[in-house]
């Protein structure tokens, strides 16, 4: 039988932290798969958006080789995400472990044999420690020195797709360069 993994994940502003509980749940089964959260999804968790939005983190977390298919999760409810994708075990950061809402968890899954398995937290490296600084670049220190403006992202209603690619090509002058890198 082929073990599946699930490991859920906002997986904004992509780091190490993401990277380590990813390959570390490769090692724990045959097939993983990651579910990504919606946009919608996070802002109704956490009150905000992400960062990256939801086809970037997607490209992202599918683009690793330890990850066999990347999905979106747009149900809070982690046993709605079990029924689409019939996984085995499920994987989260130990952060979550202990929590009320994980040790409810924890119970629902082991009445259809699911089994949660927790990895370290990266101390060190956040989403939230990355956002909080990206905050506090954004704000004006002084009026004489200029906060940084954070660039939209690209598939946003494809804003600026059209006019970052003619930059692109005024750069190069090459059409081919741009399919190249498609």
């Amino acid at each position: 039988m082929t073990r599946i993994g699930f490991a859920p994940g906002v997986y904004d502003l992509f780091h190490i932290g993401h990277l380590n509980v990813l390959r570390e749940a490769r090692r724990h089964c045959d097939r993983l798969v990651a579910g990504v959260t919606s946009d919608d999804l996070v802002v109704r968790l956490k009150g905000r958006p992400p960062v990256v939005p939801l086809a970037e983190r997607l490209e992202i977390v599918s683009s690793l080789r330890c990850v066999d298919v990347a999905v979106v999760e747009s149900e809070e409810d982690k046993l709605e995400m079990w029924k689409q994708v019939g996984f085995h075990v499920i994987f989260k950061g130990d952060d979550w472990r202990g929590t009320p809402k994980w040790n409810r968890l924890e119970r629902r899954f082991a009445e259809v044999g699911v089994n949660v398995v927790y990895f370290p937290y990266t101390l060190h490296t956040s989403s939230t420690l990355l956002r909080g600084a990206l905050e506090l670049l954004a704000r004006p220190t002084s009026p004489e020195i200029p906060s940084a403006q954070l660039a939209e992202p690209l598939d946003q209603e494809g804003r600026h797709e059209q006019e970052v690619g003619q930059q692109q090509g005024a750069v190069d002058g090459k059409e081919d360069v741009l399919a190249a890198q498609k």
